[in-house]
This record gives C-alpha cells, sequence and structure tokens, in this order.
C-alpha cells in the first residue's frame, strides 16, 4: 500500500540524474557519440589515442581520462567506436583489469562472426557487451533521424537504454549479437539496390535528353510504391508460398528482357538487369515461372558463383 511516502518507478526515474557513460575512440563518428551524451546531461567520459580530438568535447564538459584504464573504470557503460574489431581487441586486451563489471556497447563497423567472436572474448573477461550498428551519418546523431541498433542479451539493453537513447532513436534486435552487423548490411544492401536501379534508369532517359533532376520525382514515386508491396512480400517468403497474385515470375522475366534490349540499343551498360534476368531465368528453369516475383528468395539465399576476376 501506497502510505504516501513510497515513490513510484516512473517518478522515480524521472528525478533521477544522469547516467554516467565512458566514450572510447573520438573519429567522427565517436565525438559526435561525446556531444550527444552531454547534451543530454549525462557525465561524460572520453579516451583518444589522440588526447588532442578532445579538446572541443572537454571544453563542453567532458572529462578527459589519462588513460584508456581509467576510461573504463569512470562508470558502468563504455560505448566505443574504433577503426575496426582488431583495434578494439588490442586496445581493450591492453586493459583487461578494467573491464570486469563494466557494459561495453561496441559501435565499431564489422561483420557478424566478429561481433560474435567479441561477445564471448568480452564474457571471458567478465564485461557484459553490446554489439551495435549506427544508421547515421554524424551530424544526424542526437536526433530522432539517427537509428542505432542494438544486439544482445536484453537485460544488459534495458538497463542502459534510457542512456543510449540520447544517441538517437534505438533499437534492440534480439539476443543473437551478430543480428546488428547482419541489418546493418542488408540495410546497405537496400540502400544501394534502390540507388543502383534509380542510376540505371537515369543513365536510359538521359539517352533521350532528360536528366537526373526531373526524373527523381518519378522515381521517388516508384520506390515508395514498391516499398507498399514489402510486408505482403514478406509474408509469402516466410510462409514459403508465392501465388502469383499480381504478376507470375515468367511475365517480369520478358519485361526484364525489355530492359535489357533497351539498354544496349541506347549503348547504356547492362549488366545489372542481366544479372537479375540470370537469377530469374534459373528460377524459371527450377519450375517456377508461375509463382510471384518473391520466389527469387531461393536464388539469393544460395551462394553465387566466385568472381574470380578474370
Amino acid at each position: 500500500m501506497n502510505n504516501g511516502h513510497e515513490i513510484s518507478d516512473s517518478a522515480r526515474a524521472m528525478h533521477a540524474e544522469p547516467a554516467p557513460v565512458t566514450v572510447i575512440g573520438l573519429g567522427l563518428m565517436g565525438q559526435a557519440l561525446a556531444g550527444a551524451f552531454l547534451r543530454a546531461g549525462h557525465p561524460t567520459t572520453v579516451w583518444n589515442r589522440t588526447a588532442s580530438k578532445a579538446d572541443r568535447l572537454v571544453a563542453e564538459g567532458a572529462r578527459l581520462a589519462p588513460t584508456a584504464g581509467d576510461a573504463l573504470r569512470a562508470g558502468p557503460l563504455a560505448v566505443v567506436c574504433l577503426t575496426d574489431y582488431a583495434a578494439v581487441r588490442e586496445l581493450l586486451g591492453a586493459n583487461e583489469d578494467a573491464l570486469a563489471g563494466t557494459t561495453l556497447v561496441n559501435l565499431t563497423s564489422g561483420d557478424s562472426a566478429q561481433a560474435r567472436e567479441a561477445a564471448r572474448w568480452a564474457k571471458k573477461l567478465g564485461a557484459r557487451y553490446l554489439d551495435g550498428a549506427i544508421m547515421a551519418i554524424p551530424s544526424a546523431i542526437g536526433t530522432a533521424d539517427a537509428v542505432v541498433l542494438h544486439s544482445g542479451p536484453a537485460p544488459d539493453f534495458a538497463a542502459h537504454e534510457p542512456t543510449l537513447a540520447a544517441l538517437g532513436t534505438v533499437t534492440h534486435l534480439g539476443t543473437d549479437h551478430g543480428l546488428a552487423a547482419l541489418y546493418d548490411v542488408a540495410g546497405l544492401a537496400m540502400m544501394w539496390s534502390v540507388l543502383n536501379a534509380w542510376l540505371q534508369g537515369t543513365a536510359l532517359l538521359r539517352t533521350a535528353g532528360v536528366d537526373a533532376a526531373a526524373y527523381a520525382p518519378f522515381a521517388r514515386q516508384i520506390a515508395a510504391g514498391v516499398a507498399e508491396w514489402l510486408p505482403g512480400y514478406a509474408e509469402q517468403i516466410d510462409g514459403g508460398s508465392f501465388p502469383a497474385e499480381v504478376s507470375a515470375l515468367e511475365t517480369d522475366a520478358r519485361a526484364m528482357a525489355h530492359m535489357v534490349e533497351e539498354s544496349e540499343a541506347a549503348g547504356v551498360n547492362a549488366e545489372l538487369p542481366r544479372l537479375i534476368q540470370s537469377m530469374a531465368a534459373r528460377a524459371i528453369a527450377a519450375g517456377h515461372g508461375a509463382e510471384q516475383y518473391p520466389v527469387l528468395i531461393e536464388e539469393f539465399s544460395r551462394p553465387g558463383v566466385p568472381d574470380t576476376g578474370q
């Protein structure tokens, strides 16, 4: 029973002092991370091999630790953003005695295997570990436009989510430490595919005197329309059934052939449409011509032919 002296968890959270945080690595992104924590009121300790990179942050209120070990001991949460995972292991491995009980949030770019191995390594040293991926440019950090992905034990993320939220829109993907890295490259695949498709269309239209600025609004409308298909297509992929509700793959293949022919006739590079055409041809040969486009997931899910560089 509340007797008037008890304080609810939500009220306690509202009046709690901002938690301390350490940022190790002060490249452009690391400086942006530390700056966002400072603006949110978190006592922020920083360390970088080149100490002068901390000057602006120190002027804004950060504390510069004399050593990486001192930085790790400054609080329960350390955000690491270095050039690669080898640099993380080298630096933190030289300060093993400071890692016990620390929660490491590694926002260094790498692959899923490196993330899982780093998690095993950190656990042996007594540290909690979250892997992460930043889907934003430095200037967006600290705003809702900055998406920061995290993977690892949910309780470790929940314990520090209020602090990490200073960086932008933070998301926990699951307990597998490799998920953030996988989402990162999946996002890059989406980004480059959209841009490459736009460049292909732009190259075609330029042969008729249409400039990129004129084509861009139409391309944007098409891209937004295609994005609306994704939830329904995802249901087909997850269910393993691909009824041709819109068009059959063999119909799409005829349009692909037309794109290749149009590109070649216009003197435009046709490698990209030829690649997709060849994947569709294999799926049709395997008996999937009457199914809908997402059936190509089978082609995307198998290893390709190694590029020999010849």
